[in-house]
């Protein structure tokens, strides 16, 4: 899994960098997306933002991102607790 964490001041390049980001991912809390792990994936992610946004920033705006590992522990409270569960809805 890999968590992308934001804090962009200029709204218009947070919006254009939430609907990119949306594209790989889901959104976990207002600036920070869980996507699948993939290598293709995160060099993907990474050009775009260098090529794309980077040279955008300012000095008060930043991007982590955060690579997890098969062995990393994840624990989750509250409705992030709940979202690795499928519902199944009969109609």
């Amino acid at each position: 899994m890999i968590l992308i964490s934001y804090d962009i001041s200029d709204n218009k390049l947070r919006a254009k960098f939430s609907k990119f980001i949306i594209k790989f991912g889901v959104r976990i809390q207002y600036s920070v997306f869980e996507i699948t792990n993939s290598k293709r994936m995160l060099k993907n992610i990474m050009c775009e933002i260098t090529n794309n946004f980077e040279n955008k920033f300012d000095q008060s705006d930043s991007v982590i991102i955060i690579e997890t590992s098969e062995n990393c522990k994840i624990t989750k409270f509250g409705y992030a607790k709940n979202e690795e569960n499928d519902i199944i809805i009969i109609d």
